[in-house]
């Protein structure tokens, strides 16, 4: 099984896209929906849903898979949850870069301090991020440097931020899913 979780944009048609891509390397795939705009009702929500998916489903090597935003939440949930995550262009840093976008940006601080501490450490290579060296929305210079001690990280030559296409990771993701 494979949980998916959209970005900031969850209406866009490149979710279906990726969803689909998915599919070819497990056809359980499961998209969850969260509102963005409410961080701290988002979390509950998505560990609600996502612990359900869990319990709902027999794979003994499911993972959790997110862009952007839903990158943010991938690691943070599937942490909590204990599987395995894949991250494409995680916005680590929503608190600073989505003022104006969601309601409540200081609600991604304060998670921040309620999760576990040092939760990267105990979360050691159990993350795959992916990023675009085309990235127009993130800086990741800055995710590498808070990324690189703790996770395998796979930079892509052609996607932006939305990650439209991800079928060249797919063997990736499935060799990272088996493990």
């Amino acid at each position: 099984m494979i949980i998916y979780l959209h970005g900031f944009d969850s209406t866009s048609p490149g979710n279906h896209e990726k969803v689909l891509q998915l599919q070819f390397i497990d056809d359980d795939v499961r998209f969850i929906n969260y509102s963005t705009l409410h961080p701290k009702h988002d979390m509950a929500h998505l560990l609600k849903e996502v612990h359900k998916a869990i319990e709902q489903s027999d794979d003994l090597h499911p993972i959790i898979c997110g862009v952007g935003l839903g990158g943010y939440w991938s690691e943070r949930i599937g942490f909590l949850c204990g599987i395995k995550q894949v991250a494409f262009n995680p916005n680590l840093y929503p608190e600073l870069n989505m003022t104006g976008k969601i309601d409540r940006p200081e609600e991604y601080e304060d998670i921040a301090t309620k999760c576990v501490a040092q939760y990267r450490i105990k979360n050691k290579d159990r993350c795959l991020v992916i990023l675009s060296k085309s990235d127009e929305d993130i800086d990741h210079s800055v995710t590498v440097d808070a990324l690189k001690d703790y996770y395998q990280i796979i930079w892509d030559e052609t996607e932006t931020h939305k990650f439209k296409k991800i079928s060249q990771h797919l063997q990736t993701i499935k060799a990272f899913k088996e493990a």
